[in-house]
């Protein structure tokens, strides 16, 4: 290096989905490492060039992808996606000289991966569920090291559990900041305050049995109720107008940018139990009722949301029985002895991991430094 020229800093190269369920922990891992001196890039596809200003605008590749679907002349547009992305992958790692790739799940994720590896340029990646998704499991078998969300992961063999580390799901700072933070007082008769959300897609569903559930209770506990929202904007209307009949206080947006306000202030939450999900709530230490999106081929919501309901800090209904009676049922026993939901509290605080972008962000300095072959978070 000649003199009066200073080396950039290394650049880490992150691959990902392009959903919230893999973007927001892309998100957080990249503050992490922009906060200790890297160089950042994103590679996804379409739908992540969208995601709102990522890592406070780091640079965005697109690259070519698809999802593997039923019948055969899909599976082949996919696989021929799949490997356009791969051939503009190798061109982008060329240009970029990353010194780590991390991936964060999801088909879009696998162009950059897979032409790293071939490329020799390390890989890590991360899995935010309870089991390992199918371009995880494609990629493992040669990443250098396999972060995870949880300690127990279906679907890892012996080879790479011996690569596999626990750093938790990254979740962004404002959330994790709630990790310390008591769970809010329920003072006798006073506001129990609901927070529902339906995951990226505003599930309908909760739009449906929430008003006709809450409607039902006696009025001396629908006058406790404080309900804060998510619903398609086709719901709104209607939703609103039950809740105003049945003398609810209700707040119904079809998004919420202020997340880790709502969760801060809630004393429940109802929603699906996707990865980020899962994590942002126990992270802020909020017990919930999950519903899990039944149709995913590997049930991943499930085991997300039992998870934590084996720890004691969630509740966990099948769509099926996600009925008015049944969440009628619950709710009146909450309301009732909100002890219930203290307890359930803590043990939802006790699998939230607040710091995972860290330990996450020591994994890909010690692989971009050559510090430790082996670094444990």
């Amino acid at each position: 290096m000649s003199d009066g020229i200073k080396a950039l800093p290394k650049l880490i190269l992150l691959s990902a989905g392009g959903t919230g369920g893999h973007l927001f922990p892309a998100d957080a891992l990249a503050q992490d490492l922009i906060s200790r001196g890297y160089r950042v890039a994103l590679a996804t596809d379409i739908r992540g060039k969208r995601f709102e200003p990522f890592a406070g605008g780091i640079p965005v590749y697109v690259l070519n992808s698809g999802t593997i679907g039923a019948g055969i002349m899909k599976k082949i547009k996919s696989a021929f996606s799949l490997g356009m992305g791969f051939f503009q992958a190798r061109k982008l790692l060329a240009d970029l000289k990353p010194a780590v790739v991390v991936g964060f799940g999801g088909y879009p994720s696998v162009p950059g991966i897979y032409a790293a590896q071939t490329m020799k340029i390390p890989t890590i990646i991360h899995e935010q569920n309870a089991v390992l998704g199918r371009a995880n499991v494609f990629l493992a078998p040669k990443a250098e090291k396999i972060a995870v969300a949880w300690a127990h992961i279906e679907g890892l063999d012996n080879a790479d559990e011996n690569r596999a580390i626990v750093t938790g799901n990254p979740v962004r700072s404002d959330i994790a900041g709630l990790y310390n933070k008591p769970y809010p007082t329920i003072e006798q008769d006073g506001p129990l305050r609901i927070f529902i959300t339906g995951g990226s897609q505003g599930a309908s569903v909760f739009s449906e049995i929430m008003p006709e559930a809450l409607a039902r209770l006696p009025a001396h506990h629908r006058e406790r109720l404080d309900i804060v929202q998510q619903c398609r904007e086709e719901d709104v209307e209607r939703v609103k107008s039950i809740y105003d009949a049945a003398k609810i206080k209700s707040d119904l947006r079809p998004f919420f940018k202020d997340m880790a306000l709502q969760l801060e202030r809630c004393h429940l939450f109802i929603g699906r139990s996707g990865a980020g999900t899962v994590s942002e709530v126990t992270t802020a230490g909020r017990p919930a009722i999950f519903v899990p999106y039944p149709h995913h081929a590997d049930q991943q919501q499930k085991r997300n949301a039992d998870a934590v309901a084996d720890a004691g800090g969630a509740w966990v209904m099948t769509q099926n029985g996600f009925t008015p009676e049944a969440l009628l049922a619950r709710l009146e026993t909450f309301l009732q002895n909100p002890e219930t939901l203290f307890r359930a509290a803590e043990n939802a605080r006790s699998c939230g991991r607040p710091d995972a972008a860290r330990k996450l962000g020591n994994i890909v300095m010690a692989i971009a430094s050559g510090w430790d072959k082996h670094p444990q978070g």
